[in-house]
């Protein structure tokens, strides 16, 4: 048995555990956004419930443009970045490092969940105007809340992709600032103690 045969088995094990971990957080999560947002919006008025679909949809195109951005930055830049101590360039090069995840997660944990919740958000809103409001075809409601979220979804995704190549540094370094930002958060509560 050969040196790369072993690595390749535990390869194909980290592999595995990787999607299974991927696959049971996206259930769990899925569930949980799509239950809050669908008890948030039965619940709330017309023009809440487009603020929601609005800002779902801009989290799925958010962090598709996150997760193209990662893909496709240069790791270079970073590490004269790290040697000056210079905060979130660390985590850049983290996120640069594990670009395959990073993408995998924005890209389809994060977007498809924003898209199958911004489905429903929109169907939500279609029984709301079919209830509140007269229409000769209620159908067709539906088809246009459904046609309307998709579009601005994919043009939206359209913009963001040419956006995230031609500015993935920049992007790449904010999320990493963003990164260490958060880091801070627990030494700040245990300073204040």
């Amino acid at each position: 048995m050969s040196k790369s045969e072993p690595a390749s088995k535990n390869e194909r094990r980290k592999n595995i555990k990787w999607v299974i971990t991927i696959f049971l957080v996206t259930i769990i999560v899925s569930g949980i956004i799509s239950f809050v947002s669908d008890e948030v919006m039965s619940d709330s008025g017309m023009i809440v419930a487009f603020f929601i679909l609005f800002i779902i949809v801009l989290i799925g195109i958010l962090f598709d443009v996150i997760g193209v951005a990662v893909t496709s930055a240069d790791e270079s830049p970073f590490h004269s970045m790290a040697a000056r101590k210079v905060p979130g360039a660390q985590e850049a090069i983290r996120l640069l490092r594990k670009a395959e995840r990073v993408s995998s997660i924005c890209n389809d944990v994060i977007g498809d969940i924003c898209g199958v919740i911004s489905g429903s958000a929109a169907a939500t809103i279609s029984v709301q105007l079919i209830e509140n409001f007269t229409f000769s075809w209620r159908s067709m409601i539906s088809l246009v809340m459904s046609a309307l979220v998709a579009g601005i979804t994919v043009g939206g995704k359209a913009i963001g992709k040419g956006f995230a190549v031609n500015s993935s540094t920049k992007i790449v370094y904010f999320v990493g600032k963003v990164i260490y930002s958060l880091g801070k958060i627990p030494n700040f509560f245990h300073r204040k103690r």
